[in-house]
């Protein structure tokens, strides 16, 4: 099974007329489109929920969200997929966003609440070298690129600026992105291609499980 190009072609329709009378009209050809990608996705989460130690997954609602947008158009252009695990023992979160020339799956940690990101930032504090070799692997470097995340501009509250890991120690977030072209998306194998990429993120994500399951003596706090 392959996604269809029809979803691409329809997406571009929807970019063009991001209407409510427009969608209306094509409610019925959007519902086929997005069951597609439902059947899709639910049998890629089937194939890996077991090594992925994912608990469920979701296509977000097509629908925007315009209250405090400047874009008062009321349709997404794109399908979202996350992949959620299963807490509290497995942490990370697996993200796959399918659009025309703009499509891309990301994996990690986007928005860690205060407690998470305070432990995050308090293990890199006590052993940066470490949680420096484990988002520099060489694997990951080369099919991922570097890390992403949205940095503070000064020190976080409560560390010391001169530390030699300042530049991890702003991060707000601690996400791996990786962007795929219109033809990688559409080709049979993407799915197995996903699952290579999500692959090797696994020892970052149980790396990542590990600290926020334990205290800073790493004592399980489960």
């Amino acid at each position: 099974m392959k996604l269809d190009l029809e979803i691409f072609k329809f997406l571009k329709k929807l970019k063009v007329n991001n209407n409510r009378p427009w969608f209306k009209d094509n409610k019925s050809i959007f519902d086929i489109h997005n069951s597609n990608i439902k059947e899709y996705f639910g049998i890629f989460f089937n194939e890996n929920k077991e090594n992925f130690k994912w608990e469920s997954f979701k296509v977000f609602r097509i629908y925007k969200d315009v209250r405090f947008s400047k874009d008062k158009t009321p349709y997404k252009t794109h399908f979202a997929i996350g992949f959620h695990r299963t807490k509290p023992k497995y942490r990370g979160g697996f993200y796959i966003h399918i659009q025309p020339g703009n499509s891309f799956i990301a994996s990690g940690f986007w928005s860690p609440n205060k407690d998470d990101l305070f432990r995050i930032r308090k293990e890199i504090e006590s052993d940066g070298d470490y949680f420096r070799e484990v988002i520099n692997n060489k694997k990951i470097v080369k099919k991922w690129g570097s890390l992403n995340g949205d940095p503070l501009k000064v020190c976080p509250k409560g560390f010391d600026k001169n530390n030699p890991y300042i530049d991890l120690l702003r991060n707000k977030q601690f996400i791996f992105v990786k962007n795929f072209s219109d033809e990688v998306v559409l080709n049979d194998d993407f799915s197995q291609i996903v699952k290579e990429h999500f692959k090797l993120l696994l020892p970052f994500h149980d790396y990542f499980s590990d600290i926020l399951t334990t205290d800073l003596n790493g004592r399980s706090i489960l």
